[in-house]
């Protein structure tokens, strides 16, 4: 759960810390990540598994994904150290799969299955006997039990007890996944689609036994800056409040340069430009080309569109992400910097290596990484310097991070270029709704809409790398987009960027 310290975020916090500090302290790599298990995972007593050599051995592979390095079978010989030359270089990138499952962590939870709880009563009516259609339910020593064989899942049962005794069990991992793409292998263990996976990430949020997690890019980034780089920093929108009561906006760009960052960059400068670039588009295609238009900001979403509707491919606006606008808006200004998006996504790692994006974005850090970087150099010294202000950005903009937000802007843009258009929108938040809202533009309920989809339910503000509750990001975030110097995307001072940038690419999906 988000905004609660767990087991699984503590020993997260600990492996991104322990890279970061590996990093930044230099010298013997390989001998250095070996010892790194014993020296997070000390003494002889296990703290969170049955045995403290599976625990050390999960955080091994940890450490491996950590690195950007490919998960170990555990029934093969490996050190944790294996293949560390390939994530010595600051060029290394994520290679595919990005989200990925360490086998023996995983619980082999048990997925739609009905059963009774230590809460039944025996009771004297049994109406789950009673409504059940298939006669999967019996009593046997004064308890209700269920015959699996049987039972079809209806759940006529569950709304008939007057005890709330019976209970679905369904893997969380899989739950979570709004596009199906959570299976089984033949050990029952979860297993990922990557064909239909967007990855989002909210399976490994999900998985409470920590079996799920992503590969990280810390070390490459500290390296680079290690290396004399000038790296400056993109910053989504959900940054606000993420890092603490003390990492307030103002203190963002000291914080960031304790960390050895040149620069902070706001992404809602690209959010902004993103804005006038879909206004357009809307305006010019609506429904004139297209009957409806897709955002284009969520790569989750956007790949969803892809793989399940690839009839509405064509749909999806063209406009460059705000990740994307805003690294080309740096490298314009300081050329041969280097550009690291630091944000709420897992998506986005992905979206950086496209050929399209790679010469702009050369790193992507989610929040929990870089709380991990401030770790590593302490939190209470990141945070000792000045306060700087940030950007000069719209409201519209800095609300990109909460469901309905980047909808709403380029609503305002085209009511401030023609008054008199109408726009429908209609939005969803999560991948399942997300589906659900283009079967019905499928279905032709949608004709001239903008139709905004968000992976994450809440939007960005419950991206998979995000520390804090979402409802509490979503406040700071109003409070901060509240004190922006002006509302609208159009008014954006940075308008002279958007030639330029257009003049770079020509791939703008």
């Amino acid at each position: 759960m988000k905004g609660l310290e767990t087991g699984k975020t503590r020993i997260r916090q600990q492996v991104f810390a322990a890279i970061a500090r590996l990093a930044y302290e230099g010298g013997d790599y390989a001998d250095k990540l070996e010892r790194l298990p014993f020296e997070l995972i000390p003494g002889e007593i296990s703290s969170y598994r049955d045995s403290i050599f599976l625990e050390r051995a999960v955080i091994g592979e940890r450490l491996r994904l950590a690195m950007g390095l490919p998960v170990q079978r555990l029934a093969d010989y490996a050190k944790v150290s294996d293949g560390i030359e390939a994530a010595l270089s600051p060029e290394s990138y994520y290679e595919k799969p990005l989200i990925n499952v360490i086998k023996f962590a995983c619980n082999k939870c048990p997925d739609n299955v009905v059963r009774i709880t230590d809460g039944c009563q025996g009771c004297l009516e049994h109406p789950c006997m009673e409504v059940c259609p298939k006669g999967a339910i019996y009593r046997e020593n004064g308890r209700a039990h269920v015959d699996t064989d049987k039972c079809i899942r209806c759940g006529r049962c569950m709304q008939a007890c007057p005890f709330h005794a019976i209970v679905r069990q369904e893997r969380p991992c899989r739950k979570a996944c709004g596009m199906d793409c959570l299976k089984s292998d033949e050990m029952g263990r979860a297993e990922i689609d990557y064909e239909k996976c967007t990855s989002c990430g909210q399976c490994m949020v999900a998985c409470p036994f920590g079996a799920i997690s992503d590969k990280s890019q810390i070390f490459q980034t500290i390296q680079a800056i290690k290396n004399g780089e000038q790296v400056h920093v993109a910053l989504a929108p959900a940054f606000v409040g993420q890092f603490g009561p003390k990492g307030v906006p103002e203190k963002m760009q000291s914080a960031f340069q304790k960390l050895g960052f040149a620069k902070v960059h706001e992404v809602a400068i690209g959010a902004d430009l993103c804005v006038i670039e879909e206004a357009a588009d809307f305006l010019e295609e609506v429904p004139e080309k297209h009957k409806f238009m897709v955002t284009s900001c969520c790569p989750s979403w956007s790949d969803m569109v892809k793989k399940l509707f690839p009839q509405f491919a064509e749909n999806i606006s063209v406009a460059f992400t705000p990740m994307v606008l805003t690294a080309r808006m740096i490298k314009q200004k300081y050329p041969g910097c280097k550009v690291v998006f630091v944000g709420p996504c897992d998506a986005k790692k992905l979206e950086a290596r496209r050929k399209s994006v790679r010469s702009d974005v050369d790193f992507v850090l989610t929040f929990e990484e870089v709380l991990g970087m401030m770790e590593a150099k302490g939190i209470e010294d990141v945070f000792s310097g000045e306060e700087l202000p940030l950007n000069e950005v719209g409201a519209d903009a800095r609300n990109f991070a909460v469901a309905g937000g980047v909808a709403k802007a380029v609503v305002n843009a085209i009511h401030q270029i023609d008054p008199d258009r109408e726009v429908k929108i209609a939005s969803a938040a999560g991948l399942a709704e997300c589906r659900k809202l283009l079967m019905m533009a499928k279905a032709g309920k949608y004709d001239g809409y903008l139709l905004e989809g968000m992976a994450c339910p809440g939007g960005c503000v419950n991206g998979a790398g995000t520390l804090r509750q979402p409802e509490k990001s979503a406040q700071a975030v109003a409070k901060f987009a509240a004190a922006a110097p002006f509302q609208c995307a159009n008014d954006t001072p940075y308008i002279e960027y958007l030639p330029l940038i257009e003049e770079k690419g020509k791939i703008r999906k």
